[in-house]
């Protein structure tokens, strides 16, 4: 029996052998490459195999009758084929569909910088803000050194390719605000108000922005702000312009915060190191505070407040530019509140809730007064002075409420829909020599519907179609407006995309309060058309972007003969812009060295106001660069950031009217000198205390216009228009020193890993 045993195994054997199927074939993508590892399995066995480089499998089975083979692999979607096995070999190829993913699918970006999501093209956070050399911690100020926005130092707000400061909007968790930067001066720009530090997400769509945004003619700066703190902590500040303190309480079941904050700012210290070209008779002062909550309302959901306030003064005199022995007196007194509160939830696997609902009101009180040389009041009862004694209460309101819900389709795709409400009342009341107490209003109840969809049909091709629809009671005018972007990538972290989109936006507020005949206003419209291509890894960003857009309905302003006072304005204006833009940043090449270059070139004309034809807007240049770059020096804990901007000069005109062809025309014209602004701050993080005493200090010192470069921004003329004065800054460079503590939360890691 024994010498049998061997024989009997290898018969079994054989039987075993023949009575199994060879399964075999190949697995490839839609575009026919190989696709490896992925795994062949037949459903509720254990056979199968794993595809090898050439995408080739191949294993025996035992199996019997109808079977459902299983294909899979990461980034795929599950393939299922139903089979037959009789004992005949089966030779089955297969092709995978890919699924779309947040890690390797396509970002639809065409017009837009993202910062919202680490996982995917993180442009600027924070950080990044605050250490950006020429942007002294405001958030527009660093957006300034991205491709798209001008070099405008006379006025605040962004102006984005072509576009005014009014055509772009903010919007915080959703909702617009109202007063996003301080109140305007005269020949100074402002500031905005909000640190940050208070949002945790940026997109900034220099066009081609959401169908879930409106009302913005150009571009849109959308922020998010932070959710819950990491851990309980307070900090500190002291620096040439002021005081600041804070302080964060998280909960020990870390499911709710709040926190509060408050800063002191005055620069009479600065003003008096810093020599300044205009009188502060009044030395600028604010006060500003902040309230927060945050609650977790579930695993899935968060529910936020953010209150803020602020109350400020100034006064500014300079020589009068229709006399030689008189001056102009321009005080303000401001004061703003805004209130945001959001809630978001995930309503089931597939359904998510957004709501938010914010409040702001603001009121300037404006005074301006002639006086003489030993600052005295003057009252003169003859042109051009009889005007220049003025007092001004502008109060502006808005509240909000928006709710949006989406809906999650197949891989990354999803479908959100949703309206808002607005309700804004303006009321100005103005006084002069020839009007006591003139009441005017305007107020207006905003609706709007949207719908966008992100279709994500592959890995490698995605679109977002969208609509909106808005209704305004003041012009009692709607409209409805398509917008599209499609997304393909191209090769190895590259892609391009494609955008188009109809922006629609009321005429602003001045118009309806300053008595105009504006029966017939309409909106203005901009149709936009946008080209991009970006390659993008951990240590790197390449972006370039071409656009083309279209002004129609703008507003153009008409004087009559009593030396062309504005009589009336229309929608008779026009225009278009269009232009090439490139971003590259680059964190690799040099060892600590983070850096961004980016160039705009513009090509815009328009007919709005009183412009006499299409010419190029006075806050346009024509190419505008921009070198920011970063070192941090671990061994010294020191960070050295440094930018250089240049702009071609822009254009200035004096455009007059004509008693006898009652029309404009332009009088004088020319271009300013080109600009250049090179700025340097350094960061200082020596150690406090121990590691376990989680205290984080940061020493900041920054000078702006290192090299005192001349700055002209454009010219004022006189009422006969003999003469011109140029709007310079305020000053030839400005200074900063500050001291900043935090207590529970050591920042240096964030620091240093952010720009390394």
């Amino acid at each position: 029996m024994p010498p049998l045993l061997p024989l009997l195994v290898l018969l079994l054997s054989f039987l075993a052998a023949s009575a199994q199927t060879t399964i075999s074939g190949k697995v490839k993508d839609q575009k026919g490459r190989p696709v490896q590892g992925a795994s062949i399995t037949i459903k509720d066995t254990y056979d199968g195999a794993t595809t090898d480089s050439l995408g080739v499998y191949r294993f025996n089975t035992s199996e019997r009758g109808a079977q459902t083979l299983l294909a899979t692999s990461i980034g795929f979607k599950l393939q299922e084929q139903k089979i037959t096995i009789s004992g005949t070999a089966i030779q089955l190829d297969i092709v995978l569909k890919q699924e779309p993913n947040e890690l390797t699918a396509v970002t639809i970006t065409a017009g837009s910088f993202e910062a919202s999501d680490t996982k995917r093209t993180t442009v600027l956070n924070p950080i990044d803000i605050v250490t950006t050399a020429s942007a002294n911690a405001d958030v527009t100020g660093a957006i300034k050194t991205l491709p798209g926005a001008q070099q405008v130092g006379e006025s605040e707000g962004l102006f984005v390719r072509g576009g005014t400061a009014q055509e772009t909007k903010v919007f915080i968790d959703g909702t617009l605000v109202n007063n996003f930067f301080f109140s305007s001066v005269p020949d100074i720009a402002q500031r905005g108000r909000f640190s940050p530090f208070f949002f945790k997400g940026t997109v900034f769509s220099a066009g081609g922005y959401s169908a879930l945004y409106g009302q913005a003619l150009s571009s849109a700066l959308i922020l998010e702000s932070v959710d819950l703190p990491d851990q309980s902590s307070a900090s500190a500040g002291v620096s040439t312009v002021g005081l600041n303190a804070g302080f964060q309480q998280l909960s020990k079941d870390k499911n709710a915060s709040w926190g509060v904050n408050y800063s002191y700012v005055n620069l009479i210290a600065s003003f008096a190191a810093i020599k300044q070209r205009p009188d502060n008779f009044k030395i600028p002062e604010f006060h500003n505070g902040e309230v927060n909550f945050r609650i977790k309302t579930s695993k899935t959901g968060m529910l936020k407040f953010y209150g803020y306030f602020n109350f400020n003064q100034l006064g500014v005199r300079r020589p009068d530019i229709d006399s030689t022995d008189l001056k102009n007196a321009f005080k303000l007194t401001n004061f703003n509140v805004y209130g945001n509160l959001s809630w978001r939830e995930k309503l089931s696997k597939k359904w998510h809730l957004y709501m938010g609902a914010s409040y702001s009101t603001n009121t300037d009180k404006i005074r301006n007064e002639l006086q003489d040389q030993f600052n005295t009041p003057m009252d003169l009862s003859f042109e051009p002075y009889d005007t220049k004694n003025f007092q001004l209460k502008a109060n502006s309101d808005l509240a909000q409420i928006k709710t949006v819900l989406e809906r999650r389709l197949y891989g990354l795709s999803a479908f959100r829909f949703g309206g808002e409400y607005m309700y804004f009342t303006d009321k100005n009341t103005f006084s002069n020599e020839y009007t006591t107490n003139g009441i005017s209003t305007a107020d207006d109840h905003f609706k709007a519907a949207f719908a966008e969809a992100d279709l994500y049909i592959t890995n490698d091709l995605a679109a977002k179609l969208g609509s909106r629809f808005e209704h305004s009671s003041l012009l009692e005018k709607t409209n409805l407006v398509p917008r599209v972007s499609l997304a393909y990538k191209v090769g190895n972290k590259g892609q391009a995309s494609l955008a188009y989109g109809i922006f629609y936006q009321k005429p602003e507020k001045d118009y309806f309060l300053r008595g105009y005949a504006y029966n017939d206003l309409v909106y203005t419209k901009a149709t936009h058309y946008i080209a991009n291509y970006q390659k993008v890894s951990k240590e790197y960003t390449l972006r370039i972007e071409g656009f083309y857009k279209k002004y129609q309905d703008l507003i153009k302003t008409y004087g009559n003969s009593n030396n062309g006072i504005i009589d009336s304005i229309g929608n008779g204006g026009f225009g278009d812009a269009k232009g090439i833009e490139l971003f590259w940043r680059d964190r690799k090449t040099f060892k600590e060295v983070d850096y961004w270059i980016s160039y705009s070139y513009l090509d815009t004309k328009r007919d709005y106001l009183n412009y006499p034809y299409a010419i190029q807007p006075n806050f346009a240049a024509n190419h505008t660069a921009s070198l920011v770059l970063k070192k941090f020096v671990t061994k010294w804990k020191t960070q050295f950031n440094g930018s250089y901007t240049f702009a071609t000069g822009r254009p200035y005109y004096n455009i007059r009217y004509s008693n006898s062809t009652g029309k404009y025309h332009i009088a004088d014209q020319g271009k300013t000198i080109a600009y250049n602004n090179l700025s340097f701050s350094v960061n200082y993080l020596p150690t406090l205390g121990n590691t376990k005493s989680k205290k984080f200090i940061v020493w900041v010192f920054s000078v702006n216009n290192v090299l005192g470069s001349d700055q002209v921004f454009g010219y004022n003329y006189s009422y006969n228009g003999l003469r011109k004065d140029p709007v310079l800054p305020t000053s030839r460079r400005f200074f900063f020193l500050g001291c900043f503590l935090s207590f529970g939360v050591d920042r240096s890691d964030d620091v240093i890993n952010s720009n390394l």
